[in-house]
C-alpha cells in the first residue's frame, strides 16, 4: 500500500469482490449453485483519486491490462480491456480476442458481434438487438464526480447487483436476476475489498 497526496495505491490479494451464480448461467439459467465467487480471491489493484481530481464533468472510465510481448522484452501487449461489467464472455463472440484487444473508440465495428449474441440469446428482433448494442458500445463507465456512484447511470459501487441488470439486458427481460447477493467482507476503510480467504507467503 502507497500513498502520495490524495492519492491511494493498493496491489495484493483480496477477497474477490465479484458474485455472480456462473455454474447457474451455464446451466441455462437455472441458477442453483449460489455465488461461484463466495470464496475465491484475487490479486487486486485498488486506486483511490478524490473526485475533485476528475474534473467537473462526466468521465468515461475504462481499463486495460498489458503483458510482455515476449520474454526479450520487446514491448506489451494488450491482453485484456473492459468497463461495463459481463460483456466480454457474453457479447464478444469470436470475435473475443480482438475485442480484449481494442479500445472503446473502435467499438462501433462490434456492434453487429454483440447485437447477434443479443438475438440469439435474448430473442431480440435484428433492429432493437441493434439498438440495445449500440447502448453497452463503446465499452465505457461513465462518471460523474458530482453524484454518488451507482451502476448503471453512474459509475459503479461494490455492492452494486452489476449482474442482475446485465441479465436482464442480455435474456430481453426473460431473466432479471441470479438470486445471489452482495460480499458480507467489504470494509469501510481503504482498500475497501475484503481480506483474502486464503493466506499467501510472500
Amino acid at each position: 500500500m502507497a500513498q502520495a497526496g490524495d492519492y491511494r495505491f493498493f496491489a495484493g490479494w483480496r477477497s474477490d469482490p465479484f458474485f455472480f451464480d456462473v455454474l447457474g448461467t451455464l446451466n441455462k439459467f437455472q441458477f442453483t449453485s449460489g455465488d461461484f465467487f463466495a470464496d475465491k480471491d484475487t490479486c487486486s489493484i485498488v486506486l483511490e483519486v478524490a473526485n475533485s481530481l476528475l474534473g467537473p464533468k462526466e468521465v468515461g472510465l475504462w481499463a486495460r491490462t498489458l503483458i510482455p510481448a515476449d520474454s526479450a522484452g520487446a514491448g506489451w501487449i494488450q491482453a485484456d480491456r473492459g468497463a461495463r461489467p459481463n460483456q466480454t464472455p457474453f457479447l464478444a463472440g469470436e470475435q473475443n480476442e480482438a475485442y480484449l484487444a481494442g479500445e472503446p473508440a473502435d467499438d462501433a465495428c462490434f456492434v453487429p458481434i454483440f447485437a447477434h449474441a443479443l438475438e440469439h440469446t435474448g430473442g431480440y428482433s435484428p433492429e432493437e438487438a441493434k439498438r440495445v448494442a449500440r447502448k453497452l458500445l463503446p465499452d465505457l463507465l461513465r462518471y460523474d464526480p458530482k453524484r454518488p456512484a451507482s451502476f448503471p447511470d453512474n459509475g459503479r459501487g461494490l455492492i452494486d447487483d452489476v449482474s442482475d441488470l446485465f441479465l436482464a439486458i442480455l435474456t430481453n427481460g426473460k431473466v432479471t436476476g441470479d438470486k445471489v447477493g452482495p460480499h458480507d467482507d467489504f470494509l469501510d476503510e481503504f482498500p475497501y475489498l475484503g481480506p483474502p480467504h486464503i493466506i499467501r507467503s510472500k
